[in-house]
């Protein structure tokens, strides 16, 4: 029996030998084929687990330095290099042309990778979770919801605007707009979404509303975590995460059991009392034409409410930020702004304001401090990134099956090759036709390609009409925080020490 035992562990190492030697020469002729060199390895210990780097992550995340660690390394090593983290090997890049190719060029050859198994328990599958043919159903069912019919909808911001106004103080006192601004585009998104609002400006204590925010945020927070762990997520139990989901779910369901039970599919376009008018746009009774599965509109949904929710208050949160900082770009979007006379603008209005367009293609959420600052995909089989390899990263890079290509965008919109010697500095004029800026796919606030964000009109529409119903609002306003600028970076990147200011009113 044991010489039956040791003969067929001399087989399986045999036969593993010749997998690892038949998979080298393969590799081998693939990287002829196309002409692949290696890429910059960042020194590690070793390459198998790369503990030491995953140490060094865990703290700069906890510093609150890991966007400027990123930079340093893109800095020390070239615009690509790669490193074994956690037992993961990425491929990091910052080239264009290697970003147009994983994400439009040779996109069926990329995924999510484990984000299923990550964000699965709170966003389940939607456009967000999910790749191949169920990504390309998702899309076609959240992309019409996206017209501009929809987004040019000024009315329901007005409304959230106005109860934010109500919360911001004109006794000279400090607030954070960082915490209102999140709460304005939660209560402006389950609007669009559900059709009613979570009114997290006004609810009360301890109301469902107020505890679907809460247990929203959580949840959402956590993602992060659960996304680095990947598929050994299962090995780390949250309860106050598995709690939230619930919490979330539940609150979800009701509304769209309710939307279910009123339904007409005979006369949608209809108003429930029968008046014959057209009912205001709401995203969940548009989806019932397309699907009554109640697992797939929650899922849909909750998907939206992510990606809008968060990319809204970011992007005015860090834009008050930089305008409590600098008078004189605050002095220039208000005389743009007094030329409306205190009208409410509709959207072809917003569209005309040149400098206000500026601000916000210059804004740090888009460009200096992207909502998204990092982001990846996997390859699906082995493949090629046009650039990065050879002692001057102009030759091919191999991409083994099961490798992250991971990219920052918080360091593309920095290239000086791109933006200029000033790429660091807030400039909202290098916007304007003159100055003869494209930095094509080295500019990816709503990321591109196919997947490219649907809600990004959305996003911006609302983001102006924000800033310019609060200039309209106020004279200025006065900066209370000395300090500099800190990542509060999660799931997607916020200011850390919030926009603490004070309104001065007309």
């Amino acid at each position: 029996m044991g010489d039956k035992v040791y003969t067929l562990a001399i087989l399986l190492a045999i036969l593993f030998l010749a997998s690892q030697v038949i998979s080298y020469i393969n590799e081998a002729r693939f990287k002829r084929k196309h002409g692949c060199k290696p890429e910059t390895r960042i020194p590690q210990l070793e390459r198998i687990i790369g503990y030491d780097i995953y140490k060094i992550q865990a703290e700069v995340s906890r510093s609150r330095k890991s966007l400027e660690t990123t930079k340093w390394r893109y800095d020390t090593y070239g615009s690509t290099w790669s490193a074994v983290v956690a037992g993961r090997r990425f491929i990091n890049t910052i080239e264009t042309e290697n970003i147009k190719t994983v994400l439009s060029v040779n996109f069926k050859e990329y995924g999510l990778g484990a984000r299923q198994i990550a964000w699965g328990p709170l966003l389940g599958a939607g456009i967000f979770t999910t790749d191949g043919a169920q990504w390309e159903h998702s899309r076609s069912l959240v992309r019409p919801n996206f017209t501009k019919s929809q987004v040019a909808d000024l009315n329901t911001f007005e409304t959230h605007i106005q109860k934010l106004i109500t919360k911001i103080p004109t006794d000279g006192s400090t607030v954070d707009l960082q915490t209102l601004f999140f709460q304005l585009t939660l209560d402006s998104a389950t609007q669009f979404l559900f059709g009613e609002s979570v009114s997290s400006l006004s609810s009360t204590e301890g109301s469902a509303q107020e505890q679907f925010g809460t247990m929203f945020d959580l949840a959402q927070n956590r993602l992060a975590r659960r996304s680095r762990l990947a598929k050994l997520v299962w090995l780390f139990k949250d309860k106050d995460f598995d709690v939230a989901c619930e919490v979330v779910h539940e609150f979800v369901d009701n509304i769209i059991n309710k939307a279910l039970e009123k339904a007409d599919p005979v006369d949608a376009e209809k108003s429930i009392d029968g008046t014959g008018e057209p009912e205001r746009y709401v995203f969940l009774t548009e989806m019932l034409k397309a699907t009554r599965d109640p697992k797939q509109l929650r899922d849909e949904l909750l998907n939206v409410l992510l990606a809008g929710r968060d990319t809204t208050a970011s992007l005015l949160s860090h834009t008050f930020h930089v305008l409590a900082r600098r008078p004189d770009i605050w002095n220039k979007l208000k005389a743009e702004i007094d030329e409306l006379q205190g009208q409410k603008p509709d959207y072809d209005t917003l569209r005309d304001l040149k400098y206000l367009k500026y601000l916000l293609n210059e804004s740090p959420a888009l460009r200096l401090y992207p909502v998204v600052p990092a982001n990846g995909r996997f390859a699906l089989n082995d493949t090629v990134l046009p650039l990065g390899g050879g002692p001057n990263g102009l030759s091919p890079v191999f991409v083994p099956k099961g490798t992250l290509v991971a990219y920052s965008t918080y360091v593309m919109h920095r290239r000086k090759d791109v933006y200029g010697a000033d790429a660091e500095e807030f400039r909202p004029e290098r916007w304007a036709p003159e100055e003869g800026l494209r930095p094509g796919w080295a500019y990816l606030p709503f990321n591109g390609g196919p997947r490219i964000c649907v809600g990004q009109q959305f996003a911006l529409t609302e983001a102006a009409y924000t800033i310019v119903r609060m200039v309209q609002q106020f004279a200025g306003m006065e900066n209370r925080d000395p300090t500099q600028w800190v990542e509060g970076l999660a799931l997607t990147l916020s200011s850390g020490n919030g926009v603490k200011v004070a309104m001065v009113p007309r």
